[in-house]
């Protein structure tokens, strides 16, 4: 693969263009800030990056943490900005969301699709987000609804995305608000084979890995980025970003991440949580 490809999105025209945008974290004042970041301009800047670079996707993974308040006007906000792609979205809940407002929110469109194929792939979005807490866990039907999913299409390669991390991202202060119940997540993508990728949001950070034979990738916030290895609460001073697909019906895929360079911010690099 040519940088010049990588970097023009000048794909395959058969491959499957998939754009991940992660933990936006809007607030229904559009001024609202995250550690001094106002999360709506920066989401805008991000969109106008994708937009920039030519990519042009056909699917959309939402993978949480949409709104900061959980209120309908934040993810009002959101479908506007995503009103920016003539493409289909797919919402997933994070630890700040609120899901009756979040459902209320998808009424309507196809944004809370769980499984399904698109582009010779199969998705499975997972609900990995527990009622008033930070750390992520799936419950007992969760689990069950992968494993039939999979089940179901042996055949396609798979993309499962879900909230939360669920591996050890060498982050000490992250560890404990991960997926608490990783080892019953990989029990069961360790039975599907065709699973090619894992994709989650939560850590506000680029990371990518593989397990199995598996990519474990994740993705800058559209908003603040967390800092990477840091033992305790820290923020870096890197701009917001999102990640591209380029999914081939052989299985085979190309990914990168993209940060909105353009955007200026004052971050308060003193926070010690969020």
């Amino acid at each position: 693969m040519t940088h010049d490809h990588d970097h023009d999105h000048d794909h395959d025209r058969q491959a499957l263009q998939v754009l991940q945008l992660t933990d936006p974290h809007l607030m229904a004042d559009p001024d609202g800030e995250l550690l001094g970041v106002n999360t709506r301009a920066s989401l805008d800047a991000v969109v106008a990056a994708v937009k920039q670079s030519g990519f042009s996707p056909d699917l959309i993974l939402a993978t949480g943490d949409l709104a900061q308040d959980g209120t309908e006007a934040a993810y009002r906000a959101f479908a506007e900005r995503l009103q920016a792609f003539d493409c289909p979205a797919i919402w997933m809940a994070g630890n700040h969301d609120h899901q009756t407002n979040l459902n209320r929110a998808m009424a309507g469109t196809d944004s809370n699709r769980r499984h399904f194929v698109a582009g010779g792939w199969q998705f499975v979005a997972l609900n990995s987000a527990v009622p008033g807490q930070v750390h992520g866990e799936l419950a007992e039907e969760e689990l069950a609804f992968l494993e039939s999913a999979l089940a179901s299409e042996p055949e396609l390669p798979a993309l499962v995305t879900l909230h939360h991390h669920p591996v050890d991202i060498g982050c000490d202060w992250m560890e404990s608000i991960g997926l608490r119940n990783r080892d019953a997540f990989w029990q069961v993508i360790d039975r599907h084979p065709q699973v090619r990728i894992v994709l989650w949001g939560h850590i506000h950070q680029e990371l990518d890995q593989t397990r199995k034979g598996v990519r474990l990738l994740a993705t800058p916030s559209t908003c603040i980025q967390f800092a990477e290895n840091a033992r305790k609460f820290a923020v870096a001073d890197m701009p917001p970003g999102y990640r591209w697909f380029s999914l081939r019906p052989d299985g085979g895929f190309d990914t990168g991440v993209v940060r909105a360079v353009q955007f200026s911010y004052q971050l308060d690099m003193e926070s010690t949580g969020y």
